[in-house]
């Protein structure tokens, strides 16, 4: 079980190290939308400085309602990915009631940290290192220290939920 803060710190240096994340700006909407789609979920492109629906976080973290994903050019794609994944995670009978909070189980936590993981490896340019790397950045945590050590040595529950959903 992984122990998630999804959120981003500064540094002691005073530079914030989520600035380094990738944005969806940097890979284009289209990629992902083509992703999203194959999976069932639409994606919906926000204007900038405008507020993103159905965001848990605010700012540019992507949002979600129903099985529509909503993201700006600065969305990093990691939220993106996560919000999207959420979705993915639930029966789709309990999709369409999704506004904002997808679930408030670790379990489908775990499950979503882990496919985002997983399918970041479809987006060009993007991949499952780069998109750990900026979990990392953006504060995620886990208990063995990085999200690629959880990934790797302590995602067993999160890969069993996985393939009895037939995600994996």
């Amino acid at each position: 079980m992984s122990d998630l803060s999804a959120g981003a710190g500064e540094s002691p240096s005073g530079t914030d190290p989520a600035d380094g994340v990738m944005r969806v700006g940097e890979i284009g909407f289209d990629a992902p939308r083509a992703l999203l789609a194959r999976h069932g979920l639409a994606l919906v492109a926000v204007e900038d400085g405008m507020a993103i629906p159905g965001s848990f976080w605010g700012d540019s973290e992507a949002g979600i309602i129903g099985t529509t994903v909503y993201a700006r050019a600065d969305t990093p794609v990691h939220s993106l990915l996560h919000e999207a994944c959420h979705l993915l995670v639930l029966p789709e009978e309990r999709r369409a009631l999704v506004h904002t909070d997808a679930t408030d189980s670790i379990e489908e936590e775990d499950a979503t940290c882990y496919l985002q993981i997983v399918l970041a490896e479809q987006l060009p340019g993007v991949g499952s290192s780069r998109l750990m790397e900026d979990m990392d950045r953006w504060g995620y945590t886990y208990r063995l220290g990085s999200t690629r050590a959880w990934f790797e040595q302590d995602a067993s529950e999160a890969q069993a939920f996985l393939r009895r959903r037939g995600l994996l």
